[in-house]
């Protein structure tokens, strides 16, 4: 499993290393900021950095490959966690979701866990089936496979994340090269379930909808959280006030603003010019990702980095979209900056599997198949550039 010949250390992603590791800092001290310069609340996220790059150094050293090979053990052992989460969960209470288990005064959301799991092993099962995905045997089965666990999600009930899990889903699946006939497909099945989903919201989930369709309603209620972000936004202009000097985020006007509201903080701080620094940073990270992706001529590999941009892209847009009305509110968090270790934590392992990735030595074994294999295949059931290379193939 562990194989440093198998790893081109020349090819390591310096700027994506060095990217993870400016954002990690400058999150750790945007969140002292936001507990109000208490560094004792901001010790659990210093501990799951730490932590984290160690993750990745050892990371790096692993045989992709050989891992890969683990990926039903590692889906089933993410089942577990989910369908433990829904006898032994808590949360439903407090945030309405079912989506925390404790051990003792440890505590972790096994559905953060899930992500990179299911990220893992969804990559695998395509890879294995990639000159089959359009068979509707084959794509039904791929669809069980994700299905299971966003309906453990579902049933938690956790909105909100199900939603990152089926947009990463969805990504790898287009780059798997799903045919534009299943995408036009799903795409009326998922408009048609979502506005039923919508017409049909009760409770604090409607709204949030109709706080974001509109935002001059019930601004000193169900809607404080959003109006009083946007104020913070708003009043840190070009420098911001300085920072640990935010009047709306230091007095308590910003409700979450240490996780889901972490950005509001930010931009009233340090103003448009640290708001702008922190999406140069997440922009970098994510091209530097689909960079991985697209150079790979490995098909595992391939999903995976898919699968983990498109993960970290959906939450920084939600996060901040969100903060800035372009969204509604969720309890969707901000990579790299909102409290909380578990997440933390997974986001530098997604950016230690990239890492790992990027110096992943090419090899032919699961990238050629032989003529067999290429006659039981439709053609007509692929993208052309399926095609393309099934036919370089058999010549």
């Amino acid at each position: 499993m562990f194989n440093i010949k198998k790893k081109n250390l020349k090819e390591l992603d310096l700027i994506l290393l060095i990217s993870t590791i400016l954002i990690s800092i400058y999150g750790l001290v945007i969140l002292y900021s936001a507990y109000g310069g208490d560094f004792g609340e901001v010790k659990t996220q210093i501990i799951s950095t730490l932590l984290g790059f160690v993750l990745i150094a050892i990371l790096c050293t692993m045989d992709l490959d050989v891992l890969k090979k683990f990926y039903k053990w590692i889906y089933g052992f993410g089942i577990g966690l989910l369908v433990l989460t829904l006898i032994f969960g808590r949360g439903l209470d407090e945030w309405g979701a079912k989506s925390w288990v404790y051990i003792g005064s440890f505590s972790f959301q096994p559905s953060e866990f899930v992500k990179v799991g299911l990220i893992f092993s969804f990559a695998a099962y395509l890879d294995k089936y990639k000159y089959q995905i359009n068979e509707p045997k084959k794509l039904i089965g791929a669809l069980v496979f994700v299905g299971v666990p966003v309906l453990l999600i579902l049933l938690q009930p956790d909105f909100g994340t199900s939603m990152v899990y089926l947009f990463f889903i969805a990504a790898m699946l287009f780059v798997a090269g799903l045919s534009w006939k299943w995408i036009a497909l799903f795409a009326v099945g998922g408009i048609t379930v979502g506005f039923l989903v919508l017409t049909n919201l009760s409770g604090y989930r409607a709204d949030r909808i109709e706080n974001f369709l509109n935002p001059a309603r019930d601004t000193s209620g169900s809607n404080w959280q959003q109006q009083q972000g946007l104020i913070a936004i708003g009043s840190g202009m070009l420098n911001g006030r300085g920072y640990l000097n935010g009047t709306q985020s230091q007095y308590g006007y910003v409700p979450e603003k240490e996780t889901d509201f972490i950005f509001s903080v930010l931009a009233e701080e340090l103003g448009f010019i640290g708001a702008i620094f922190l999406i140069i940073l997440f922009s970098i990270i994510i091209l530097r990702l689909v960079r991985i992706s697209k150079k790979s001529n490995n098909t595992f590999i391939s999903l995976m980095v898919t699968g983990i941009a498109a993960m970290l892209f959906i939450h920084i847009f939600e996060n901040i979209g969100m903060t800035i009305g372009l969204m509604p509110v969720t309890g969707i968090p901000l990579p790299f900056l909102s409290a909380g270790g578990t997440f933390q934590l997974i986001c530098l392992v997604m950016v230690g599997l990239a890492l790992s990735a990027s110096m992943q030595k090419s090899y032919k074994d699961d990238d050629v198949i032989d003529y067999e294999t290429i006659k039981v295949i439709d053609p007509n059931k692929l993208r052309s550039s399926k095609k393309r290379e099934i036919k370089n193939t058999a010549n």
